[in-house]
C-alpha cells in the first residue's frame, strides 16, 4: 500500500468522474481528501443506480467538482499523477467535448437525455 503524504498530486476517481487534485488531508478511516485542480473525465449524467437507463425516477445532471473544490475519495480510488496538471478550465471544456462525442455516436434514449444535461452544464460552465 502506498504511503500519501499531503501536497502529493494524484488522480482521483470520484463517483463517474476523474480529477487530478492536491492531497489536503490523509484520514485514518481509509479516506483521503483531493483538492480538484482539474477534470480528466466528465461525471456520466443519469442514476448511478441504474447507469446508462433512461427510464428512472430522476434523472440526475451530475456537475464536475469545481475548481479547488475538496472531496473526500476512498484510498483507493486515488492514483499518483505523473506530469503537469492541466488549467481547471481547459481540462473541464476538453472533458465536457470528449463525453459528448462519446455520447453523440449512442443512439440510446439515455445518451440523448444525457446531451440535454450537458447541454446546460456547457451553459452554466461558461466555457
Amino acid at each position: 500500500m502506498r504511503e500519501w503524504q499531503i501536497g502529493d498530486n494524484v488522480t482521483a476517481f470520484y463517483k463517474t468522474g476523474k480529477y487530478a487534485g492536491e492531497i489536503t488531508q490523509i484520514r485514518p478511516n481509509g479516506y483521503i481528501v483531493v483538492k480538484t485542480l482539474a477534470v480528466l473525465k466528465h461525471p456520466m449524467q443519469g442514476d448511478l443506480h441504474n447507469p446508462k437507463q433512461a427510464d428512472v425516477d430522476f434523472f440526475h445532471e451530475r456537475k464536475a467538482l469545481a475548481y479547488l473544490e475538496q472531496t473526500n475519495v476512498p484510498s483507493n480510488m486515488v492514483k499518483p499523477f505523473e506530469g503537469e496538471i492541466p488549467s481547471y478550465k481547459a481540462s473541464l471544456a476538453s472533458a465536457l467535448v470528449t463525453l459528448k462525442e462519446d455520447l453523440q455516436e449512442d443512439p440510446s434514449e439515455w445518451a440523448a437525455r444525457s446531451l440535454e444535461c450537458l447541454g446546460r452544464l456547457e451553459l452554466e460552465y461558461q466555457l
